[in-house]
């Protein structure tokens, strides 16, 4: 297995699909990175030698946001809405959809496992 920017990719796939492996980068930002590095997109991981795999580490490293990077992005993107108090934000604390989606029937992902409403059981007087 090859491991670039602290992701193992595995050896039996092609290098255009092997990258999206990595969080951040998609099929077609991996085919710009092979593009850019002269790989060719239809060979194997495992049939890549050192100098191709350092040329793809340092390629990946210098111009595009991986791991890390991007989770962080994220992060600070819904806390700015949750700061300012913007409608997406409050579902975001809400852990309801932010997407305009229909909670009344669906959405179980993201309200978690359902919760009985004033389901009162009636109690048997003891004598």
């Amino acid at each position: 297995m090859a491991r670039i920017v602290g992701v193992e990719i595995p050896n039996n796939k092609r290098v255009d699909v092997g990258l999206t492996y990595i969080y951040g980068i998609g099929i077609k930002t991996s085919k710009d990175i092979l593009k850019n590095t002269n790989i060719d997109e239809t060979t194997r991981v495992k049939d890549l030698n050192e100098d191709q795999i350092k040329k793809l580490y340092s390629y990946i490293e210098k111009n595009v946001p991986t791991e890390g990077q991007v989770k962080q992005k994220v992060f600070q993107a819904v806390k700015r809405l949750k700061d300012i108090r913007a409608f997406r934000g409050q579902r975001h604390k809400l852990g309801l959809p932010t997407r305009g989606q229909n909670t009344r029937s669906n959405t179980r992902t993201r309200k978690g496992k359902a919760k009985p409403v004033g389901g009162l059981t009636i109690k048997v007087a003891k004598k």
